[in-house]
């Protein structure tokens, strides 16, 4: 459809369409501020605004809006809400996308991981009842999460986020001994600190590492330590890694890849919304314009109604035609006149959507309830439409359509996302080593000569020395070894395989089944738009020569060749041909909007385009 402009266009207001459709008002400020301290504070979200743009107060003049097509497309893209809601979905994406990127289980599951430090055992006189297995030590410190557990389908990404946790315990204990054998004392008084440290950093591959850091200082009462006051620093290095189910960055980067599959279907929704309304605003801009033209036919038909009135009475009052006649001209006055009137309201109710569809707060600003809408454009129908061979239209709609752009997103994070299941197939393998060093130094206790005790010299020091001793790696401890876990049946990781599987191949038929229906609906609307362009002709035509009729029977009534009824058939059957010809004239731009819609064009037709 060609637009014949009313007010010469420049390039650059089309380039301004395309930046306001390019440019979401919104954006999420993330904060400012020193590293460590950044990441624990809060984010900046705008308020949201709800009055309406300079642009469209300026299209206002003298109490009337003048209003090109692509004026109305700029301010609809500028002030429309539901576009506006739209905005936020590649926000949402991208704070999404930034979640999936530090791993961890889904929003809502329990994180399962669990952070772990090293406990201290010989110290003191309880850490050596746990050292001999006696007893068991609780010195040390664990992290997890409490509460329900809510578990989601395949292995959980493990944390990418570096952690660090720290255990600062300050300690005072009174302990009742009923054998005074080891301790010596009634009463054992402890005085302890620990200070625990940990850092854990998540493997995409699946598993873990920590560094973890232990430093324990004892002072208690009893005459049989060795060393009081004691302190034992321990320092490893632990790493955890799946082998099995849940290895590979495949399966653990899943959701990284689905967030970002998410984020292209954010905007692609948001370009998916951008086109309704641009194909919204563009139905009801043209129906505004047919409107008018039918409200300008049913003026000329008011006009000549009220002329054959007037003739009719002074034909009356020279005696021509007998009196009676004044009654049926009185008559299609009347009609003409009420005809006029509800065009006139459906033009103004056409009005108000239109100034609806672009305006963000509606018809409460009162500038734009009162302004009389001007529209600038008119419709021109192309002799031909040079479309294009069905399969090239097929192919341009699935370029550019939206929905299915969406249903491809869709399709392949279906295909991400059944690697969980498939990675929970599997049984549970894990394999784990640990290095650790020790250190322990202290004040030597004098002890009774006929005991044969005594703290060795190395021993003797503070936390300057236990630390020199866990950097020498004087007493090294090294472990490794497999955890194994496996079920018989495995039904539950079989079903949730098959099921993904069997949603996929349905997908894929869906997909096909959409693309057969699209080809359909095509052919539907190309056929609709010639049929459209056809009727209009026709109907152009009939005006044409039902003008040249009346033209004609006029002249023959002056020259009393025709009688005045021929002049009002012919003046009726005018106004019945303009009808029409307005009316095929809604129907051809409808027609050629909602082809464009079909092949997903409306913004490139437009001059509408959306940046990333």
């Amino acid at each position: 459809m060609r637009i014949r402009r009313a007010a010469q266009k420049t390039m650059s207001l089309v380039s301004v369409v395309g930046l306001l459709a390019a440019q979401p008002p919104q954006d999420v400020e993330k904060p400012h501020g020193p590293l460590l301290v950044r990441s624990y504070m809060p984010t900046s979200v705008p308020p949201v605004n709800v009055h309406n743009s300079d642009h469209l107060q300026r299209l206002i003049r003298a109490g009337r809006l003048y209003l090109t097509v692509q004026d109305a497309i700029a301010v609809a893209i500028e002030n429309n809400l539901d576009l506006e809601v739209d905005r936020y979905g590649p926000l949402n994406a991208e704070w999404l996308l930034q979640r999936a990127e530090a791993g961890g289980p889904l929003r809502g599951v329990t994180n399962g991981s669990t952070l772990v430090n090293q406990a201290t055992s010989g110290q003191g006189v309880a850490g050596s009842q746990a050292a001999a297995g006696l007893s068991q030590n609780n010195t040390g410190t664990a992290g997890g999460n409490g509460g329900a557990i809510i578990s989601q389908i395949g292995p959980v990404t493990q944390t990418l986020d570096p952690a660090l946790q720290n255990a600062t315990v300050f300690s005072h204990i009174t302990t009742p001994e009923p054998i005074t054998i080891q301790s010596g004392t009634a009463a054992l008084v402890d005085t302890h600190h620990v200070v625990n440290t940990l850092l854990q950093q998540g493997l995409l591959s699946g598993g873990y590492a920590q560094v973890s850091a232990n430093e324990s200082y004892l002072n208690e009462n009893a005459a049989t330590d060795l060393l009081n006051p004691s302190v034992a620093p321990v320092v490893q290095i632990y790493i955890r890694h799946n082998l099995l189910q849940g290895f590979g960055t495949g399966v653990n980067g899943r959701f990284i890849r689905v967030a970002q599959k998410n984020l292209q279907g954010a905007q692609e929704t948001f370009r998916s919304q951008l086109l309704n309304v641009v194909s919204n605003v563009l139905n009801l801009y043209w129906d505004l314009v047919t409107d008018n033209d039918d409200l300008a036919v049913r003026q000329r038909a008011v006009d000549q109604a009220q002329k054959f009135y007037d003739d009719t009475r002074r034909q009356i009052e020279l005696g021509v035609i007998p009196r009676f006649e004044a009654t049926r001209a009185q008559s299609r006055l009347t009609n003409a006149r009420q005809l006029l009137a509800i065009a006139q309201a459906t033009a103004e109710q056409q009005q108000n959507l239109l100034k609806n569809a672009i305006s963000r707060n509606g018809l409460e600003d009162p500038m734009v309830d009162a302004a009389e809408v001007v529209t600038l454009d008119r419709i021109e129908v192309p002799e031909q439409d040079n479309l294009p061979a069905l399969r090239e239209l097929v192919a341009t709609a699935l370029r550019n359509r939206p929905d299915f752009a969406l249903a491809k997103i869709n399709d392949e994070t279906a295909e991400i996302s059944a690697l969980g299941t498939a990675s929970g197939v599997l049984p549970s393998l894990q394999g784990f080593a640990a290095i650790s060093a020790r250190g322990l130094s202290g004040t030597p206790q004098p002890q009774p000569v006929s005991s044969g005790l005594g703290a060795d010299p190395y021993y003797k020091g503070g936390l300057g020395n236990a630390l020199g001793e866990v950097f020498r790696d004087n007493f090294p401890s090294r472990s490794a070894g497999f955890l194994f876990q496996g079920y018989l049946r495995n039904h539950v990781a079989q079903g949730d395989y098959g099921v993904d599987q069997l949603q996929l191949r349905q997908g894929n038929l869906i997909e096909r089944r959409n693309q057969n229906q699209l080809v359909v609906d095509i052919s539907n609307y190309v056929v609709a738009l010639r049929q459209a362009r056809s009727r209009y002709s026709q109907a152009a035509d009939s005006r044409k020569l039902l003008g040249e009729l009346l033209e004609k029977s006029q002249q023959a009534f002056s020259f009393g060749a025709a009688t005045i009824s021929d002049v009002e058939a012919a003046q009726s059957a005018l106004v019945t041909a303009q009808e029409t010809e307005v009316a095929t004239l809604a129907a051809y731009s409808h027609a050629r909007i909602s082809l464009d819609q079909v092949l997903g064009q409306t913004l490139e037709v437009n001059h509408v385009s959306v940046g990333h």
